[in-house]
């Protein structure tokens, strides 16, 4: 949930984790969650876990936002298995998000194209949070 932030305004808490076992998605989280805190945002790093413990994660941290920088071919599904697993614990309200092939996914879910700039994925979160 959202958190006052220095100025008085509201500060977006994400979550960001990696599928899989592949190093270059470790440095992408790594960057993605200090261009997310650099824009004002507070970040909950995961690290590698499977999608059930990324849900109790964001469950126990009442996150506003989950986001996995890198997946492979397959995003679109992964993405809809993350918004199911948020789902079946009642969790409507959280952007999710990723950086992978374009896809049309429904609600607050958004596929960026890979290496997309943290301030991009931010702007769009912050519309996301208040919006």
């Amino acid at each position: 949930m959202t958190s006052p932030d220095a100025a008085g305004g509201e500060r977006v808490r994400v979550v960001v984790a990696t599928w899989g076992d592949d190093d270059d998605a470790d440095r992408a989280t790594v960057s993605l969650a200090r261009g997310l805190r650099d824009a004002g945002m507070e970040v909950v790093h995961a690290g590698r876990v499977p999608p059930e413990a990324l849900v109790d994660t964001v469950v126990q941290e009442d996150a506003d936002a989950v986001g996995l920088p890198a997946l492979p071919a397959d995003a679109p599904a992964l993405l809809a298995r993350l918004t199911a697993l948020l789902a079946d614990r009642g969790v409507d309200d959280v952007a999710v998000f990723a950086c992978g092939p374009d896809a049309d996914l429904p609600g607050r879910t958004r596929l960026f194209p890979p290496g997309s700039p943290p301030a991009e994925i931010a702007d769009w979160l912050h519309g996301q949070i208040s919006g």
